[in-house]
């Protein structure tokens, strides 16, 4: 397996959903690739990062009141 084949599969193998021969070939491949371990280990972090800012954004209330504000500014803008 190469070190491209391992990017197009890395979601798969991360989300265990990649079939366990595939996971396999791929495990050995990072036993003996750095490049890829570190790819990985950065590809997990970035998930975990996307899911902590997504978990903010999903916390934020905005105001009804400042949404309408918002939305009359841009229609008084547009004529």
């Amino acid at each position: 397996m190469t070190c491209r084949e391992i990017t197009d599969i890395l979601n798969e193998f991360v989300g265990g959903e990649l079939a366990a021969d595939a996971a396999a070939v791929l495990e050995a491949h990072l036993e003996l690739c750095p490049n890829c371990r570190v790819f990985l280990v950065q590809y997990r972090r970035t998930i975990e990062i996307a899911r902590a800012a997504d978990a903010e954004i999903d916390a934020v209330v905005v105001p009804q009141e400042l949404i309408d504000a918002v939305l009359a500014a841009i229609r008084t803008e547009e004529r």
